[in-house]
């Protein structure tokens, strides 16, 4: 990707940022990122599942959910798959620290030394190959080749684009080096910007309060949540797709599939709605360039870690009533249900552990807090492949599918 000189750096490992408090998201936070390409496979033969919980990490087989490592950490860290398959970026305060799940080989799990620096730690965007860090406490862009983590001698060469004013945001590099970040300040966020690989703005847009969360649907078409709808990006043009809802009807976090043209998002209708669990999802087809919200059966709610997409594109929202419902997104339908955990409620901070899924393949983890469990459930069929009690309390849940 080249750069401009005034406008991006390219830094050495040294350079990195500096030691501030840990990123925090009420709301509306990164959720576990969940792209599918829907090439998925039926085995995790090699997998690990990295499970944060107060102060630790545990890394699990993937297979058996057998414990292969337990890390100490900081008392509340977040998890993002790295890209590779086998690395998982840690929210620490100094920044995103590098776990080695080892997936995939016969070398040990290690919460390796590696460390990029960053004030205040926010969103791990995966996509083109690379891999895209957020600081929050700067707005500063760190890019790397994602192949490169697993190859580097400690950290990769990355590239960082300083931010221009701090706030809570998020970046994607495209295929053709096009960079998209949010827009904002201290006193909040408001749109999106769009620069080529040279660093000259192709497209911006202002019209996306509390932009928040990214996802890359079919043909690099990107989406970003409003409170009043979403911004698309697509062909170096920016499209505002209106919620139903005005002023107020916020998507705050996007679950896609490369392979699909329709981004499933949260929902959010009622600016001073108590609780974090919601009852309606949005449909944004980017190709069509519409929004939808599609109210959810009864019972049927969840939060912004309860959805990933799976195998044939589908949706799948793992729900308060204990069930993982699966949602058609070319239809708004459910078109089938399977019962998982015991029922529970949302939290009283979005921060507390409650039930919370990824996937890997065809094959879904879900951790169960109230019982310190963590289960995998095949996709396909809704059978649970394998389950496993804790001695520890499960929060956040990334994959490395090996």
């Amino acid at each position: 990707m080249r750069t401009s000189p005034l406008r991006r750096a390219l830094i050495s490992a040294a350079a990195l940022g500096a030691v501030v408090s840990l990123a925090s998201c009420a709301g509306g936070s990164t959720a576990p990122a969940s792209t599918s390409d829907g090439s998925s496979s039926d085995t995790q033969a090699g997998a690990r599942v990295a499970v944060a919980y107060e102060g630790g990490i545990l890394v699990l087989d993937g297979e058996t959910l057998e414990t292969v490592a337990d890390f100490e950490s900081e008392p509340f860290t977040r998890l993002n798959a790295a890209g590779d398959g086998r690395h998982v970026m840690v929210t620490m305060s100094e920044g995103f620290q590098v776990l080695d799940t080892a997936a995939g080989t016969t070398d040990e799990p290690e919460l390796t030394d590696t460390v990029f620096e960053a004030d205040t730690p926010g969103h791990v965007v995966r996509h083109a190959d690379k891999t895209v860090l957020y600081a929050d406490g700067t707005s500063d862009t760190t890019i790397f080749e994602t192949a490169d983590l697993a190859s580097a001698d400690g950290l990769p060469e990355v590239e960082t684009i300083p931010g221009v004013e701090a706030h809570h945001g998020v970046s994607v590099v495209l295929e053709d080096g096009t960079f998209l970040t949010t827009v904002g300040n201290a006193d909040g966020r408001n749109g999106i910007v769009a620069k080529d690989a040279e660093g000259a703005e192709i497209a911006s847009s202002d019209q996306c309060p509390g932009v928040h969360g990214e996802g890359t649907a079919k043909d690099e078409a990107v989406v970003f949540g409003c409170e009043n709808g979403a911004l698309i990006f697509q062909d170096g043009e920016i499209t505002k797709v209106d919620a139903p809802d005005q002023p107020y009807g916020r998507m705050g976090n996007a679950y896609v599939s490369e392979t699909s043209p329709i981004i499933v998002g949260d929902y959010k209708n009622d600016v001073d709605a108590e609780g974090y669990l919601l009852s309606a999802v949005t449909l944004i087809d980017t190709e069509a360039k519409t929004l939808e919200v599609v109210n959810l059966p009864a019972g049927v709610e969840y939060t912004f870690r309860d959805i990933v997409r799976g195998p044939e594109d589908l949706a799948y929202i793992l729900s308060s009533d204990g069930a993982i419902h699966v949602l058609d997104p070319e239809t708004g339908e459910i078109t089938d249900s399977f019962p998982v955990v015991e029922a529970w409620e949302g939290p009283a901070e979005w921060q507390d552990a409650h039930p919370a899924i990824v996937v890997a393949g065809n094959v879904a983890y879900v951790t169960e807090p109230a019982s310190n469990s963590v289960h995998a459930v095949d996709l396909t069929t809704g059978e649970v492949l394998a389950s496993t009690e804790l001695d520890v309390t499960p929060n956040e849940i990334a994959p490395a599918a090996g």
